[in-house]
């Protein structure tokens, strides 16, 4: 049994990325499971409101998304890895954001048939498209625009003001189709780690 095929889409929060993937899960020809980094952190809220409803904590916690973030990455870093790992191809909806995360990813992900996929919006876009949704922070994408898209190699880029989801996803099945080579994620390199 050969590995997955994991399509991973980078792109800042409201660039469409979630719209292409549902795009992709839906369609027949080939199967998909969507992974997407929102989910596990709101499956972990919703765990918590659940089994501990009534919970009180006797103190504040400054730092608790410092507490949490590392290791729920983990875990979604090592799920994206099982399901390609059991044959299953899996769609990465994530925002690459800071060196350490990408190469968190590419420890985990270097021995996986990855398909690099930029998910380009401007600023402009993303802006109006974070005014109508509501439900994202004003200004968040574009707090991230600059260090999400500092990657100057992809396998395929899609941009989500020219394309539509659908035509999104028929561009990614196309790449896919024509059996060209995933080798960009694999080309780029560790990034280098400061700390300050």
């Amino acid at each position: 049994m050969k590995q997955g095929l994991i399509v991973f889409m980078n792109g800042t929060s409201s660039s469409g990325k979630t719209s292409i993937s549902m795009e992709l899960k839906n369609q027949k020809e080939i199967p998909f499971h969507h992974l997407s980094i929102d989910d596990f952190f709101g499956n972990y809220d919703d765990f918590i409101d659940t089994k501990f409803p009534d919970i009180e904590p006797t103190r504040e916690v400054d730092d608790v998304g410092q507490i949490l973030f590392d290791p729920i990455m983990s875990v979604y870093y090592a799920t994206i890895k099982l399901f390609s790992e059991m044959g299953l191809n899996v769609i990465v909806d994530t925002v690459i954001d800071n060196d350490k995360r990408f190469n968190d990813y590419l420890d985990v992900l270097f021995d996986q048939p990855t398909l690099f996929v930029g998910v380009l919006c401007s600023k402009e876009e993303l802006t109006r498209r974070e005014q109508i949704r509501g439900d994202r922070q004003i200004g968040l994408a574009s707090s991230q625009f600059d260090k999400v898209y500092c990657f100057n190699e992809y396998d395929l880029e899609v941009n989500t003001e020219e394309l539509n989801p659908t035509e999104c996803a028929e561009k990614i099945l196309s790449f896919i189709k024509s059996d060209k080579d995933y080798s960009a994620f694999k080309k780029l390199g560790k990034r280098d780690i400061r700390v300050s």
